[in-house]
């Protein structure tokens, strides 16, 4: 079991691949508060960072605050935010930030095929991703690609011994 205790430190600061089925499937501990720091585990592995890539079925721009968006698979739609107030911040890497931000939101746009990176948060009693980084995919093999990573990700995760209670009888 050695290993798959390596494993789950390994994944806690990557971005780890994943179809909106099982993103939105992700359990979250702690429950008690809205407000309280929130974990969430992918078959009792802690995963922090995510990537997913889809096409773009919902965009919402609140200018200068956020752009809101969902990015679609094929087996479900994931919430998605991009912060944008972070213009005015005496740091210079929110400046930084607010910069690419900008550039993101000219990416997003509805019907695009986006690979999008961030950090699993929740909103209203769900998990969305708060974006860090976005691209457009112009290979028209990006999401049959994505799909075999994934699916190889979770083949391998249980061949290293890790259970899938969902699959059992």
């Amino acid at each position: 079991m050695e290993n798959g205790n390596n494993n789950a430190l390994a994944l806690q600061n990557t971005h780890v691949k994943l179809l909106a089925f099982d993103l939105l499937s992700l359990t979250q501990f702690p429950f008690r508060s809205p407000d309280a720091a929130t974990s969430f585990f992918r078959r009792g592995i802690q995963i922090s960072r995510v990537e997913t890539l889809g096409t773009v079925t919902l965009r919402h721009l609140k200018p200068e605050r956020l752009l809101r968006f969902a990015i679609d698979d094929g087996t479900g739609c994931v919430p998605c935010v991009l912060w944008l107030n972070d213009a005015n911040s005496p740091s210079v890497v929110r400046r930084r930030r607010h910069e690419l931000a900008a550039r993101f939101v000219e990416v997003v746009k509805f019907g695009a095929v986006a690979r999008v990176r961030g950090r699993l948060s929740r909103y209203k009693g769900g998990v969305q991703v708060t974006v860090s980084d976005v691209v457009t995919e112009r290979d028209p093999n990006a999401e049959i690609f994505h799909l075999l990573d994934c699916i190889r990700l979770i083949s391998s995760s249980l061949r290293d011994g890790e259970r899938d209670e969902s699959l059992r009888p």
